[in-house]
Parts: structure tokens; C-alpha cells; sequence
């Protein structure tokens, strides 16, 4: 793995600190800063004034994120992923290890985020503030490691300091820091700069041992988020600059264009990432076969290929948009219907006339195509081509993107001043102002992720359509006890968007709760109609079913969930409660016990130890219901079933296993 060297020409090429391709005749090679250093470590890069400057990153971070220790876990991905998760919520067991390299949960792999989590649990407990704070160590590691390297790679402090400071604090990336389920882009953002890190390294001294440590970053980072699949686009970039590998040289009539020499190099350094780009392609296929079999891409019928094209095209602009003014930015932006096609013409005339002229730029100014393409390039796999939610577009999606952009801001607006006499005094003055009100911007925002009531009103405040956040909305009023008020959030989400599978289920959930089964079961039979593969409306349609005593056809409902969904505890759970009502305590006895194989700490213990006791199992029903304490000290009825079975010692009088929605 060494590295292409051109042949000694007369003239050479070397970048300058300011990004600048220069002559240098004295080189036998493509220069950067990174040659200027004997060792590219960490300390040196954070050596000197960039100590302070490091000092200033991290104290600007906690004033900005300190509120999220007082934060609560929200109803966005939150429940699923922790607090009532039973995997990751038992702490970092080898049971957790083992389910955590082989779930397709929340419709990804993504092992390493399951660890954090699971090793969150182990120290912390389910204490959300001390989860949140992890996300901000996180974070505050990924600031410094981008500010460090782009020091060690350029050699230019304060240019480097801007882009760690916007990284830091711009209020698009507060949805990345501010929302534990988000773990895996500030873990997995880890995971990229340090190989990042390993590159330069490597660079500097092509050995085999040096690219495995690449190698096993990028591994690392993949297994985290698969966001990373264009990092080695993005490595190709950085050959170009600021590392000097490819840097194009004088053709036979003087000008400067790309000579035979210099496809040689190309096609070396792409050989070179051929490794990487097979991790990617293995990631990107196991990634789209989970997502599919968890139901969260979405079919062309729903989202046609044309508009998805159209909102993409729209997407990158309107991503550049909140990156210059961050106002109305909310927690998911609902798809629209139709996008106007004058809008769409404009959006694309502008990505390509941008693109043509940062390329003709590149040879006096070859930070303007690497900034440019880091934006457009690490953008690709959550553009929406291949769609995977119902947002158009997302604020966490920024949060390696914007670096690129971020670059081409710190570089460009003083090569564009550079005539300007005050400009020493003047974009130093302006950089801290526009971080001071990023920082400003940025902490207003955090607030609205202290609960899901305010996340979600926020959302509906600054964003029209939003059916998705009513619904969510409505979720967090009906665990508050307020379901009238609930019912009226999925009624407006269904106003939206009548065929809301999720909505109808939603609803018809409030509506069983209040006793109205013959509602309940219309809008679960509708839910179904629309998302025909919904375990969870099958599961609840069988417990109304169950509740009026149709008995039959709310067995042929759990046994379509769990066609559906094998592996859920909580169909099995129910589908148990209902057959120990049918006195079929054997088959219920089974169900409950499938469920505890799939969720050794699930709340199936008191029920299935109702059920042991029906059959006089004194001594294993008893073991059932110390289970059933050890997991919920504060269960009563586990509590009243023990104290009966060990004060009398024989069976329990007749009772109800609980059956869960």
C-alpha cells in the first residue's frame, strides 16, 4: 500500500497553508503542511495556541448543551432504544452482546450503538440526562478531532478553529447531540475521524499496519451508522487537498491541466481505496436488506421516483438555506405531495453551475471542489433516492455534510477579502460573532428537547402538514392520562392524511382504552387495509376482539402477528393472556415462555406465573412472580400473588394474566 510518487519534472506543485497550489521547484513531490512536521500526532496538532483554542471549543459545546442533563427521553425513537428496550435496558450482559450483532431492531445493524447504549445502562442506570451526556462527550471528541485535523493536515489555526466552532455549535446539530436514539451519528462520526486520523498517518508513512488501523476505524464507524459508506469519496478528496497527492500539473504548452503522470496517480490512489469501498458496498447491502424486512423503506407506489428526485433536488438547496439562517427547524419535515417544478428547475441549475465553477476554480483554489463535494457526495445515502421514513429531509442528516461546506466558508470568504486592509481585524470579529450566534441559535434549540410535549408542539409550530408529529403528540398525552386531548391529535393526523396506517392504530388504541371496542376495531381494521403488514394493529386488533369475547378471531389475529413478527415477546405475551382465558393454560404457558425466551426480562413472568399456579405449580410460580419483582419492585399484583402463594402454599384463587397494547 505506497504510495504513487511522480517522476522529478522541472517544476512541482506544493499547497500552501491558505489551500493555494504553488511552484515549487525544490519538491520532488505533491507537498501539504503535513510534510512541515516530523510526526503527525495528536499532541502536536493540539499544541501551542490550539490548546486554547481547544479549551474554547470545549467550554462553548457546554454552555451550549449543559440544559441536556435536566432532559427527559423522548417518544421518537427514544422508548425503543432504551428505556424500554429489554435488551439494552438489562445493561451489557453477553446476552446483549450476542443480540446485539444480530438484531435487525429499529430497522438497522448497527452492533456498536446497541453496546453504547447497553454500557450506558451498566453505568448510569436509566438516568436520560446521564445518556444525553454521553452524547455531548461524544460530541465534544468530534469537535476537537475535526479542529485537529484540519490544523495537522492545513497548518492554518484560525481557519481550522471557525470550522470546529460551527461544527460545535450550528443548530442543525443539535438534533444529532440533543436526542439519545441519535447515539449512532455522533458515535459513528467518532469512528470517521479518527479514521480520518489513521489516514493522514498512513499518508505521511505508507505502511500495511498503518491501513489496517483505517481499515478497522472504518470498520468500526460502519457498525455504528452507515452514514459512512462515502468516506472513502470523501479520502480521495483529501488526496486531492489539502494532502497534495493529486495535484494536477503543467501540461507541454505550460498551462496547468492534468498530465498522464497525474491519471497514473488518480488510479493509484483509487486502487488504494478499494478495500474501503468494499466495506461500504457490504454495509449499504446489509443496511437496505434490514431496513426492508423492518418495513422502514418505502415503496416507489408511495413515493414515486420523480418526486423523490424532486425533493432531493430541493433538499440540497434548502439544506444550504437553513445552514445560512437555522429558523423553523424541527424534529422531521413532512413529506410534500408536489414541489414546484420552477423551484426544482432552479435547485438543479444551481448544483450543477456551482459544481462547474468550483471545478474551474480548483487549480488557485482547490479547497472550493473539496468542500463543495464533501457537501454533495456524504449527502447521497440520506438524500432520499432510496427513501427510508416519512421525512423529507432531516437536521441530523448535516452533521458531516456541513463540514464540507463549512471548509469552502472558512477558506473562501478570506481569499475573497484578501485585498481588504482590515480584513485581520475584521473576519476574526465576524467569525466570532457568527459562532456567537450559532451558539445562541443552537441553545434555544435544545430546549425543545427536554420531552416529547415540547419537541412535538415545536415541530407543529414551524412546520405545516405535519401528521407525524400530531400523532406523536397525541402518544405523549395519552401516557400522560389526557386522551381526549390525544384523540383529538390522531383525529387532525388523520384529517392530514386519511390512509395513516400508524394514525388509525393510534386512535383506535385511545378509543379501546376509553371502552369504545366497535371504534377501536374500525380504525384498527382500517390500519390494516392500509399496512396490511402491521403486527402491532393485528396484535391490537386481537386484544378488542378478545375484550368482546370473539374469542376465534382474536386467536387468527395473534397468529397473523406473529406470522408477521415471529419474534415479538409482546404478541406472545397476549396471545398467552388470551388462551389462559379460554382455559387452554398449557398452550398459554408456552406462549408466555416464548415470550421470556425472546425477552428473558420482559413482564411475562407474572403472567406466566398465574398460570403455573392454576396448575399447582406452587414452587415455580412463585420463582415467576420473584422474577416479576426483581424486574418491577413497585408490581403489587406480583407482590399480593407471592404473599397469598407462600402464606397458603397451594393454588391461587381464580385470576388474570395482563395482557399488554
Amino acid at each position: 500500500m505506497r504510495n504513487a510518487r511522480p517522476r522529478k519534472r522541472a517544476d512541482r506543485t506544493a499547497i500552501d497553508s491558505k489551500g493555494r497550489f504553488l511552484r515549487n521547484s525544490s519538491s520532488d513531490s505533491f507537498k501539504s503542511p503535513l510534510s512541515n512536521s516530523p510526526r503527525p500526532t495528536v499532541w502536536r496538532a493540539f499544541s501551542g495556541q490550539a490548546r486554547w483554542v481547544s479549551l474554547a471549543l470545549i467550554a462553548v459545546n457546554l454552555i451550549v448543551y449543559a440544559s441536556v442533563w435536566h432532559d427527559d427521553f423522548v417518544n421518537y425513537d427514544d422508548y425503543q432504544y432504551v428505556s424500554e428496550n429489554a435488551d439494552v435496558s438489562g445493561g451489557l450482559t453477553w446476552h446483549g452482546v450476542a443480540w446485539a450483532f444480530t438484531t435487525g431492531a429499529a430497522a438497522n445493524w448497527h452492533p456498536l450503538t446497541w453496546l453504547s447504549h447497553m454500557l450506558d445502562v451498566q453505568l448510569y442506570g436509566l438516568n436520560p440526562g446521564a445518556h444525553h451526556l454521553t452524547n455531548l462527550l461524544l460530541h465534544i471528541a468530534n469537535t476537537l478531532l475535526l479542529f485537529g485535523l484540519l490544523h495537522r493536515m492545513t497548518g492554518a489555526l484560525g481557519r481550522s478553529a471557525f470550522v470546529a466552532g460551527l461544527f460545535a455549535v450550528h443548530p442543525l446539530h443539535v438534533e444529532s447531540v440533543a436526542w439519545v436514539a441519535e447515539r449512532k451519528d455522533v458515535l459513528s462520526t467518532l469512528f470517521w475521524m479518527l479514521t480520518l486520523w489513521a489516514y493522514v498517518a498512513y499518508v505521511r508513512k505508507p505502511r500495511l499496519r498503518r491501513y489496517l488501523v483505517v481499515l478497522l476505524f472504518f470498520a468500526l464507524g460502519l457498525m455504528a451508522k452507515p452514514m459512512l459508506v462515502t468516506l472513502p469519496f470523501v479520502l480521495l478528496l483529501l488526496d486531492f487537498w489539502p494532502l497534495g497527492r493529486m495535484a494536477p500539473g503543467p501540461n507541454p504548452a505550460g498551462r496547468w491541466a492534468p498530465s498522464r503522470e497525474w491519471w497514473a496517480t488518480v488510479v493509484h490512489l483509487v486502487w488504494e481505496k478499494l478495500p474501503l469501498l468494499a466495506l461500504s458496498v457490504a454495509s449499504s447491502i446489509v443496511t437496505f436488506v434490514v431496513q426492508r424486512r423492518g418495513g422502514s423503506v418505502v415503496s416507489l407506489d408511495a413515493i414515486p421516483l420523480n418526486l423523490r428526485l424532486a425533493n432531493a433536488l430541493a433538499s440540497y438547496v434548502a439544506y444550504i438555506g437553513k445552514m445560512l439562517w437555522p429558523a423553523h427547524l424541527a424534529v422531521l419535515y413532512p413529506y410534500a405531495q408536489s414541489l414546484p417544478r420552477w423551484w426544482i428547475a432552479g435547485a438543479f441549475l444551481g448544483l450543477i453551475g456551482t459544481t462547474v465553477a468550483v471545478i474551474w476554480a480548483s487549480r488557485r483554489h482547490p479547497y472550493l471542489p473539496v468542500g463543495w463535494l464533501w457537501y454533495l457526495g456524504t449527502l447521497v445515502p440520506v438524500i432520499g433516492l432510496v427513501q427510508v421514513g416519512p421525512q423529507a429531509m432531516a437536521d441530523r442528516y448535516t452533521y458531516i455534510p456541513l463540514i464540507g461546506l463549512f471548509i469552502l466558508v472558512a477558506w473562501g470568504v478570506p481569499d475573497l477579502l484578501v485585498r481588504w486592509r482590515l480584513r485581520r481585524i475584521a473576519l476574526p470579529t465576524a467569525a466570532g460573532l457568527v459562532i456567537a450566534a450559532c451558539a445562541i441559535a443552537a441553545r434555544g434549540q435544545v430546549q425543545y428537547w427536554e420531552s416529547g410535549t415540547a419537541l412535538w408542539t415545536h415541530a407543529l409550530e414551524v412546520t405545516t402538514g405535519n401528521y407525524v408529529a400530531h400523532t406523536d403528540l397525541g402518544v405523549v398525552l395519552a401516557r400522560q392520562g389526557r386522551t381526549d386531548e390525544a384523540i383529538r391529535e390522531f383525529r387532525e393526523a388523520l384529517r392530514i392524511k386519511p390512509g395513516y396506517a400508524d394514525g388509525h392504530n393510534k386512535l383506535g388504541r385511545a378509543l379501546a382504552e376509553q371502552g369504545r371496542l366497535d371504534e377501536a376495531i374500525a380504525h384498527y381494521t382500517e390500519a390494516l387495509r392500509n399496512d396490511p403488514a402491521s403486527a402491532e394493529a393485528h396484535n391490537n386488533l386481537g386484544l378488542a376482539l378478545a375484550r368482546q369475547g370473539k374469542l376465534d378471531e382474536s386467536t387468527h389475529e395473534f397468529l397473523e402477528a406473529l406470522r408477521i413478527q415471529p419474534d415479538s415477546a409482546e404478541v406472545h405475551n397476549n396471545f398467552g393472556v388470551v388462551l389462559a382465558g379460554q382455559g387452554r393454560t398449557d398452550e398459554a404457558i408456552h406462549e408466555f415462555q416464548e415470550a421470556l425466551r425472546i425477552k428473558p426480562d420482559y413482564e411475562a413472568h407474572y403472567s406466566l406465573g398465574i398460570a403455573l399456579a392454576k396448575q399447582g405449580r406452587t414452587d415455580e410460580a412463585i420463582h415467576e412472580f420473584l422474577e416479576a419483582l426483581r424486574i418491577k419492585p413497585d408490581d403489587q399484583e406480583a407482590r399480593r400473588s407471592l404473599e397469598y402463594l407462600t402464606r397458603r402454599g397451594n393454588r391461587l384463587e381464580p385470576s388474570t394474566p395482563t395482557a399488554r397494547q
